[in-house]
């Protein structure tokens, strides 16, 4: 049965928050459908999500437009349309599962991933290779120079093969004189990121979604419709909050840093309601080889592993 006081939570949130159809179609197939292969029909996408307030005419707007930007790719079978992840879609969906799910607690070493993107770069190319660098992680310490306080040359590689940029721009890695020194770091940070402005959407997030910990865990019973609803929203909140933090080490962050409250929140609304979130995708969506196939093993590992102990309410 589903719970008017989620119902409630779910029409504010789409009344009162500025939803980028394109961005929360990137949520759905992010978070959800890249696990089960990467595609849909998208007449079953339609119906999909037709309750966050997208209508058919919006969908097949969207679609058209990611396809452009090389995020979708459709083929016509038969009468119907299936639209399913690009290989670059699929890769930018691949780094911010990292992002989102991965757990970061290792300690910084003082190492540096440094891009200079030389003078000589088509415009295009520079835009496209700033993007997926952003999403990243990466801050512009000057103009053409790009920098990313982490040992993880991993993923750079895959975005400057991904974008055919690696004979393009000088890749480096660098290391601090001196990690432990804290004010230039800071100081740095504070040049590089708009740590104050993603401080306040963390804020923002947490009480948005702290209350909606509070219903969910004291409910009975949780409707599949309402929890895949629910999920897709924090995941589409969160992910737009995290992907402008660049999840610095401790020595550049600021003193209040609410980055890890918002993230054992976001981890214990999404372990209420991935399981009946998924049987709704499963329910409703299908591909031309017939149901969507079983989540990829990965799936299961998000945040550190999706089990089934109480989730605990973080403290304000």
């Amino acid at each position: 049965m589903k719970s008017r006081v989620i119902d409630r939570w779910i029409s504010d949130y789409l009344s009162q928050c500025r939803v980028s159809a394109n961005s929360l179609i990137i949520t759905v197939y992010g978070d959800l459908i890249a696990a089960h292969g990467g595609g849909v029909w998208l007449s079953d996408f339609i119906r999909l999500v037709e309750p966050l307030g997208l209508n058919e005419r919006v969908v097949r707007t969207s679609v058209y437009r990611l396809v452009q930007d090389d995020w979708l790719v459709s083929e016509q079978i038969g009468r119907r349309s299936y639209y399913h992840l690009t290989p670059s879609g699929l890769r930018r969906a691949e780094h911010a599962s990292r992002r989102i799910y991965d757990v970061h607690d290792e300690q910084w070493d003082g190492r540096w991933q440094v891009v200079i993107l030389p003078a000589a770069l088509p415009t295009r190319l520079r835009d496209t290779l700033r993007r997926e660098l952003s999403w990243a992680g990466y801050g512009a310490v000057a103009a053409g120079v790009l920098v990313r306080p982490s040992s993880d040359s991993a993923t750079l590689l895959e975005i400057l093969d991904g974008t055919g940029t690696r004979d393009k721009v000088v890749p480096l890695d660098a290391h601090s004189l001196d990690a432990l020194t804290s004010l230039p770091l800071v100081e740095l940070a504070q040049e590089c990121w708009d740590l104050e402005a993603i401080g306040a959407t963390y804020d923002a997030f947490l009480a948005r979604f702290r209350p909606l910990l509070r219903t969910l865990s004291a409910a009975r019973s949780l409707d599949p419709e309402q929890c895949f609803l629910v999920q897709t929203l924090l995941m589409h909140e969160f992910r737009r909050v995290l992907l402008h933090d660049p999840q610095l080490p401790a020595q550049m962050t600021p003193r209040k840093w609410s980055g890890a409250t918002a993230r054992e929140l976001c981890r214990a609304l999404y372990r209420l309601t991935y399981r009946l979130a998924q049987q709704h995708l499963l329910a409703l969506c299908g591909t031309p080889s017939g149901p969507l196939p079983p989540a990829a093993a990965r799936f299961y590992r998000r945040f550190g592993g999706l089990g089934d102990e109480p989730a605990a309410i973080p403290a304000p």
